[in-house]
Order: structure tokens, then sequence, then C-alpha cells
């Protein structure tokens, strides 16, 4: 049975507004996510979730569907899994393996989705999420800068940078890059008997792939925005 998409795309936003249906590379933000999801193999139907009308148009003229999401699902406190399970909620549950995609990620690899969609398939795991290597923002090297005296002290633990002081020797590190999620529908509808939180939608089973760095870009704020613009522009965009 092919996967469901479920694209998230709320409008607002407190760290740049609008920015699904801003323009980035030439073209709404929201449009290269429909536009890979579509290009999946794996995918059979893709759907916007949002409470934007500008962003459910857009999923129309691209024949994507749209999916109106309550007000309550789209404040700044809604969780996604929730918006996620609404859409899938709402079509009545049509698929046994869901990914999940975010609006505002106008940049990932070429294939991303569909190494997801098998890795869930070959393993029969819960779920499927992306990772890139952290970089020079390593665990290892957060600190605490007190405001009033200027002090730094470890993050955690008692010796600063845990004595490590070229980036070459710290151990790996990885963080979820919002390329995508991919998972079953026992997962998403938290039937795995996991207690409900954020994360519980992950379900136990949870497995990784990895992207490059600068790979996946999640447009957060301006500068995000920015790079974004230059990489699509550059002819770039999902081939990195």
């Amino acid at each position: 049975m092919s996967a469901l998409a479920i694209i998230l795309a709320r409008a607002g936003s407190k760290g740049l507004p609008g920015k699904n249906t801003a323009s980035v590379g030439g073209r709404p933000c929201i449009a290269w996510t429909i536009e890979a999801a579509q290009r999946s193999e794996q995918i059979g139907r893709v759907y916007v979730s949002s409470d934007d009308p500008d962003a459910c148009s857009i999923a129309r003229t691209m024949d994507a569907e749209s999916i109106e999401r309550p007000a309550e699902l789209a404040s700044d406190l809604a969780r996604v899994d929730d918006a996620a399970r609404h859409a899938f909620e709402t079509l009545g549950e049509p698929s046994e393996r869901v990914v999940v995609l975010y609006a505002n990620v106008p940049v990932r690899p070429e294939g991303l989705i569909d190494r997801a969609l098998e890795t869930l398939a070959r393993t029969r795991c819960d779920s499927v999420q992306s990772y890139a290597p952290v970089g020079k923002h390593h665990p290892w090297w957060t600190a605490r800068v007190d405001e009033k005296t200027g002090m730094v002290r470890p993050w955690e633990g008692s010796v600063l940078n845990h004595g490590v002081y070229r980036r070459q020797d710290l151990p790996e590190a990885c963080v979820p890059d919002g390329g995508v999620i991919a998972c079953t529908a026992d997962a998403l509808m938290l039937r795995l008997g996991i207690d409900d939180g954020p994360h519980a939608f992950f379900g136990r089973d949870r497995r990784g792939v990895m992207t490059g760095v600068g790979q996946v870009i999640d447009i957060d704020t301006r500068i995000d925005q920015i790079v974004a613009d230059a990489v699509l522009r550059d002819g770039e965009g999902t081939n990195l």
C-alpha cells in the first residue's frame, strides 16, 4: 500500500511570519515540499494540513489536497503530532504508513523521503526520522554564561568543553534536521501503549537516516530563508 504524505503548514510563526508561503528560490516555500512528496516513488497521495488559505490554495494548484486545520491546532503551542493525527483521522486513516513533512523545509536531498520509507518497511520499526551531524555546534561545547557576571561554566559535568578543543576529536553527535518523518499508522495514532507526550508518536523502535551538513534547510529565521533562496537559485536545491 502506498504511503500518505501530510504536509504541516500553519499560518503563524513568531520567528518569520508567513514563512510557509514566502518566496524561496522563486517559488512559495511550501511548493518545494509538495513537489518533493510528489516525486517520491512510495507516496500515493499528498495532503496539506493548514489554517492558511494561501497555503491551501497553493496545494490545490499543485494537485495536492488540503485539509482545514482547526484554530486550536494552529497556535504556537499546538503539537505537530496532534495536527498530523487530526489530518489522518479526517481522511479516515487510509494508509498504514504516514510521512509527515514540514512546509518550511524547501531544501532536502533527493530520495530522502523514499530512504526513510524503505527503512520503515525493511526494519519494521515504528518511525524513521532524518538526522544531520551537529558539526561545530556539538553538545560537548555547550556552556552556561551568567548574564550578570559573564562567568562561563559547563552545561553539564565539571570540565568546560569536556576537555576537547579540536572539532575532529569530538564524538559523533546527530540532531533531527526536519527533512522527513515516516511512521506507522499505529505509532502516529498512539496505539502502541506509550504514555502520551510530544515524542510518543515516534513509537518504541525509532530509526534514523542520515543527511549531510546543510543538505536540509529548515526555515525558522530570515537568515535561513536567505540561505535556502541562494541554494535553490544556484541550481543545487534537492540535489545536495
